[in-house]
């Protein structure tokens, strides 16, 4: 099964993970195609400063999957209802709060993704 959505190795340096669904790709790909996850209220396709305040270059492990649906890892991260790809274990970083109040106006509800929140709260 082919996907668009996975990292293609020796790219490293230039990837960056959406702090909302924490999928990583290459900043060039969030700028030319957006979130595949977020992208109805994150807008990043073609705003390199929303691409910059809503993705990070500091995240920690990553996880590759192939059918999220199916997945114990994937609703062990919350990444089930995703698409197929690279997501980060955890992402650092603060969403400015804009994006927060555009996200909470719209009825999603943010969970950082951090590790800062904690399970009975989400």
């Amino acid at each position: 099964m082919a996907s668009t959505n996975y990292v293609v190795p020796g790219q490293m340096r230039h990837l960056r993970a959406c702090m909302v669904c924490s999928i990583v790709q290459q900043q060039s790909k969030f700028m030319r195609d957006g979130c595949p996850n977020c992208e109805s209220f994150l807008e990043l396709a073609n705003h390199d400063e929303s691409v910059r305040e809503c993705t990070s270059q500091v995240y920690e492990g990553l996880i590759t999957l192939a059918d999220p649906q199916t997945s114990w890892v994937a609703r062990w991260q919350r990444l089930d209802k995703y698409v197929p790809g690279v997501y980060a274990v955890k992402v650092m970083g603060i969403l400015p709060d804009e994006i927060l109040q555009q996200m909470e106006d719209n009825g999603i509800r943010y969970v950082p993704r951090d590790g800062s929140a904690q399970e009975e709260d989400t």
